[in-house]
């Protein structure tokens, strides 16, 4: 205790003499630039057209290798899509080693190779690399590009597409891309299920010969090898890879809009709406304007502290994060503000969000923001120095963006050189406000009303286009859909009650169990739930077979449980609770009301109130539930959360759903039922 008291008092006097010997009304003047000092790695050409870069670092006994295919760019038009699938077939297996021989001995070796449509990685103990770089030539050189494979790997692609439909956040990068650039330009073209099933396997060979080339490749060796080894690896495994001409295909550049203009997606799944500002940017590296740039992105929504994450984040609460950045290089690239808010906020944020964009076209940035967006970059070109790939990808950008040789070297003078004035002025030329394109892909009968009464600042109303999932331009929705006089909440849930078996046989069962799986992120995650007819509710989420999260409703009381953390209900959990827990609510809703007819995902349902905090959307043409709508109060914000339930099926003649998709913000779980249980596997413990 002694100790602890000295080491305190030590530390007490150690600040109070150092604050004494500093005078903080003076501003500390900042530095000059650190000199730079890149080291140029060893390059040579091969006949082939291919350029090797090798940086020796020794350091470490890894070694690590990058193949960057510096082609033009191309649409693949009505097979995009078969880039995707070449990336996937590649690196499993050759045409001389069957793939899961090839794969065991990357795994034996403790190495890594993967690969894109246009590149290539591998990674090894610096003892095995000549046996990795043989095997990483042979996958670059001879693919394995088989049937059998091609259709997998499009059946997963396929699978893939099918659920990123409903994701709200997927289908906004899709979209604001689509309409920024054209749906047929390389940038702006994406995958669609029906472009995928135009593929084959033709396709994927055909896309592999026009530019699996080394004509435009550079192999960049980084590590604990010397050159002479490498010089003998490549001339022994790449020297003889043929040169093949790739296609270059000229592309119209793409133009902004004549006017500011916002473009409406509706997801009538989305829980809360992605927000899109962009405009076209065509800015080399090169050109003067680039570093002046960089630093009034990063003030903008290129850091934490910048005008947009303050604002909307910090300020307004109500993001998790807001956002910018602008492109540059030899392609047109945009530049591009995003975020994710809450539905009853996204008319608002898209006005502070053009507020903060004019703010920094009008306005001289202070000069405390201007000095930390420069003490940032400093610190962390000077961090990255420390890294040998930061070199070889230093060079690499020289070679494939034709920078001076000294680009680098001067990169902390041109940021430091950067004027409160230089901001304004790029602000106002790659910030394209006037003519900026606001993307929103949000549930439209919650937020379109907001989004109709934005002006441009001159009391004329922004115009609204609309468009599909696919980026095609359709008329306006209609939210206004009339209900049949003689439908009734009761009509409603009594159909929904036939649809799943019936009242006699529901009024059978006393409990449910069920139990599910998902993945998240990798993961595993397990479901299993607990309901009984006398309002118990138990619920827990697994990973690796133990609790995750639980939570336990007895019928009075109940509470939820994470990282060890016990958080008993309060009194509006318990009357929630009370008034939705149960394997079949319908039976007993005398507190529901008939809201109104809402399309789901394509499909009309009546949206039915239950409580103040619950909606259930049930199928017109099926009667079946489709969807729950649940609003909670998270850290002050309202947050909903949906539920989807796909998949029914008979368990003892009742219809369950068998497919569980957990929506909550940008986050979504698809958890696959794997059994359920009548009248069984739960008792009175579960509830304690």
């Amino acid at each position: 205790m002694k100790n602890n008291i000295l080491t305190i008092l030590f530390c007490f006097l150690f600040v109070s003499i150092s604050n004494a010997q500093i005078d903080r009304s003076e501003r500390p003047v900042p530095k000059p630039a650190p000199t730079i000092n890149l080291t140029t790695p060893h390059s040579y050409n091969l006949d082939n057209g291919m350029k090797v870069m090798v940086v020796r670092n020794a350091k470490l006994p890894r070694v690590r290798m990058q193949l960057q295919l510096d082609n033009p760019l191309y649409a693949s038009q009505e097979k995009a899509g078969v880039e995707s699938i070449l990336a996937a077939m590649l690196g499993n297996g050759t045409t001389n080693i069957p793939k899961d021989k090839f794969n065991e001995e990357i795994d034996f070796l403790g190495a890594n190779i993967s690969f894109g449509s246009q590149s290539g990685f591998a990674s090894s103990l610096s003892k095995y690399f000549d046996r990795v770089f043989e095997l990483f030539a042979d996958a670059a050189k001879n693919p394995l590009l088989v049937q059998e494979e091609f259709q997998k790997e499009k059946d997963k692609l396929l699978e893939a597409l099918k659920n990123n439909k409903k994701d709200v956040s997927n289908v906004s990068r899709q979209v604001s891309s689509a309409l920024l650039y054209g749906k047929k330009h390389p940038k702006g073209e994406f995958a669609t299920e029906e472009t995928v099933q135009n593929i084959t396997l033709a396709d994927v060979k055909n896309y592999y010969d026009n530019f699996f080339s080394p004509e435009n490749a550079y192999l960049v060796v980084i590590g604990d090898v010397t050159l002479p080894k490498v010089e003998s690896l490549v001339n022994l495994h790449f020297k003889e890879w043929p040169k093949k001409s790739v296609l270059d295909i000229g592309y119209s550049m793409p133009q902004d809009l004549p006017a500011a203009q916002i473009n409406f997606i509706d997801m009538p799944n989305a829980v809360q709406s992605e927000l899109v500002v962009e405009n076209v940017v065509n800015l080399e590296m090169g050109h003067p304007d680039y570093h002046a740039v960089l630093v009034a992105n990063s003030i903008l929504g290129g850091d934490f502290n910048s005008y947009l994450n303050m604002n909307l984040r910090e300020d307004k609460g109500w993001t998790y994060g807001a956002r910018s950045s602008t492109g540059a290089g030899k392609h047109v690239s945009r530049f591009f503000a995003s975020t994710s808010v809450r539905n009853a906020v996204t008319d608002s944020a898209v006005v502070q969000m053009l507020h903060e964009i004019k703010n920094i076209r009008e306005n001289l940035v202070d000069n405390d923001k201007l000095t930390l967006a420069k003490a940032k970059y400093t610190g962390n070109f000077v961090l990255a120095l420390e890294r040998p790939e930061t070199i070889a990808n230093y060079a690499l950008n020289i070679e494939t963006q034709n920078l001076s040789k000294d680009f680098y070297e001067n990169y902390l003078k041109k940021i430091n050189a950067v004027t409160a004035e230089d901001v304004k002025r790029v602000a106002n030329t790659y910030f394209k406000l006037n003519n900026a394109r606001i993307v929103v892909t949000g549930k439209g009968s919650e937020v379109l009303e907001g989004l109709k009464k934005i002006d441009r600042g001159d009391g004329v109303m922004i115009p609204v286009h609309y468009y599909d999932i696919y980026g095609n331009e359709v008329e306006e929705p209609n939210y206004n859909i009339e209900i049949d006089p003689s439908v009734t909440v009761e009509k409603v849930l009594n159909d929904y009650i036939k649809a799943i078996g019936g009242k006699n046989k529901l009024e059978t069962v006393n409990t449910v169990f069920s139990s599910a799986s998902a993945s998240m992120q990798g993961m595993q995650l397990g479901m299993e739930m607990k309901t009984t007819t006398k309002n118990k509710m138990s619920q827990a989420i697994l990973m690796g077979g133990m609790p995750m999260q639980k939570t336990v409703f007895n019928g009075e009381t109940g509470y939820s449980m994470a990282q060890g953390q016990k958080t008993q209900f309060d009194e509006k959990q318990i009357k929630q609770m009370k008034e939705s827990v149960g394997p079949f609510p319908e039976m007993n809703a005398s507190n529901a009301t008939l809201k109104s007819l809402e399309n789901v995902n394509g499909v009309n349902a009546y949206a039915v109130q239950f409580g103040e905090n619950k909606v259930s959307f049930y199928s017109v043409e099926t009667g079946l539930k489709i969807k729950d709508e649940t609003t909670s109060e998270v850290n002050g914000m309202e947050m909903k959360s949906s539920v989807f339930f796909e998949d029914y099926k008979k368990v003892n003649d009742i219809l369950f759903p068998h497919t569980i998709i957990v929506s909550a913000g940008p986050q979504e779980l698809k958890f696959e039922v794997s059994e359920i249980k009548i009248n069984e596997g739960v008792n009175e413990a579960d509830f304690e």
